[in-house]
């Protein structure tokens, strides 16, 4: 089944060249069916580019899925459109009295700064707690984790001393799970971050459950409310150049930056990158969709609480 999105989405062209069924609205409506409701909180700098990792990632699904993507009045893009912010983003205080079957908040460039510094922590932590009673199930990415993390359950972040960038493995911890159904021993992730979270502080909590770790990149998911919400500090839903586009971007700008961990073939920025984590990420998001939004949703949405 495709996903149901906004009539001229630029990713839908996009995604369309790569083969992936994607539905318009208009063509959406024809259909009898009751969509799963799925809002994306996008904070990362280039939207369009993130919005098209996620619609590419969330199609590889049976179910219809309509995406509606979620600004917030204190965060003004300066990497976007003025016009493509106001066609295709609704802001958070008008979406705020509605139910959603599904909530994904993604990173943002901020593990350097102290939370209450950010400009709009306020409004974040809003959206956190609008989440809880309306959203069936919710996925922090990357920094969304980290902030979700501390907002909630008052769990520090650390600085990494340099910036963890590459592709490194992973393990499950709790196989039994059906966010892990099919999953192999051992599966890759992207990360491009410069803080952590640490297990210690998590096991101090009383709720939270380590789901996935890695040797090199520390905790990777962590579960909460039986699935209610998920924390995964990596970016499985990355395409395989942006990782390269990162890396030549600060090379570029004279950053301190190293040659991201297992990447590219031979450790040769002249190669291209070998993608090992594509299976993972689709696998991960179609059990989500699946086991913790599809299965749990109740079919009248305004029941969830």
């Amino acid at each position: 089944m495709p996903l149901n999105l906004p009539d001229r989405l630029p990713a839908i062209e996009l995604l369309k060249q790569e083969n992936i069924f994607v539905m318009d609205s208009t063509r959406a409506h024809t259909q009898d069916i009751r969509p799963l409701r799925i809002a994306i909180l996008n904070l990362m700098p280039i939207k369009i580019t993130t919005e098209t990792d996620f619609i590419r990632i969330l199609s590889n699904s049976p179910l219809q899925i309509e995406i509606e993507f979620m600004k917030i009045k204190s965060h003004t893009t300066k990497n976007t459109p003025v016009e493509h912010m106001l066609a295709f983003y609704r802001d958070f205080e008008e979406m705020r009295h509605e139910k959603y079957d599904g909530l994904i908040v993604t990173g943002a460039p901020l593990e350097q700064m102290e939370y209450e510094e950010v400009t709009y922590w306020n409004e974040i932590c809003e959206v956190c707690d609008w989440a809880r009673e309306n959203v069936q199930s919710t996925i922090y990415i990357c920094w969304a984790a980290q902030a979700a993390l501390y907002h909630f359950y008052g769990v520090p972040k650390y600085s990494t001393g340099h910036k963890l960038f590459g592709i490194f493995p992973h393990r499950v911890l709790r196989p039994e799970l059906p966010i892990f159904r099919g999953f192999d021993d051992e599966f890759f992730v992207p990360h491009s971050r410069h803080s952590e979270v640490r297990r210690a502080d998590i096991e101090r909590v009383g709720g939270l459950d380590i789901i996935s770790d890695s040797d090199e990149a520390g905790v990777y998911a962590v579960m909460a409310r039986q699935g209610r919400e998920f924390f995964i500090t990596g970016h499985s839903e990355y395409a395989p150049l942006t990782l390269d586009g990162e890396y030549r971007r600060d090379v570029e700008k004279r950053l301190p930056i190293q040659l991201p961990k297992n990447y590219y073939r031979d450790d040769n920025p002249a190669n291209p990158p070998v993608v090992r984590w594509r299976a993972h990420a689709n696998l991960m998001f179609t059990n989500w969709l699946n086991y913790y939004v599809y299965q749990a949703t109740p079919f009248d949405i305004n029941s969830i609480q």
